[in-house]
């Protein structure tokens, strides 16, 4: 997973392709739970470039985004967002596949 570095990064990326961009944070329980899974659901949909997006580092970004809780996944298809599985409730596996499998390709 490539881990975002600047806001510039973040605009750049997304109008292009196809990205999953999963808010997350060093300090969250939860999304500590779901790392050890997120290579296998990377590689069940390697259509998608994957972003670890750090809350703490990008808040800003964060508000504007709506994105209030942790962890949380945006989807970009060529620009767009196309979808969001965005609350602060622990994920599992199924979960993030379920909703990746349910975004328009």
């Amino acid at each position: 997973m490539k881990k975002l570095e600047t806001i510039e990064q973040y605009k750049e990326v997304i109008q292009t392709g196809q990205h999953i961009m999963m808010f997350s944070a060093d300090w969250c329980p939860d999304c500590r739970v779901i790392e050890p899974i997120l290579p296998e659901v990377m590689n069940e949909h390697s259509e998608y470039t994957f972003y670890y997006v750090d809350r703490d580092q990008f808040i800003d970004l964060c508000v504007e985004l709506d994105v209030f809780g942790i962890p949380s996944f945006l989807a970009y298809k060529d620009g767009e967002e196309i979808g969001r599985y965005v609350n602060k409730e622990r994920k599992t596996k199924e979960q993030i596949n379920q909703f990746i499998s349910g975004l328009s390709k």
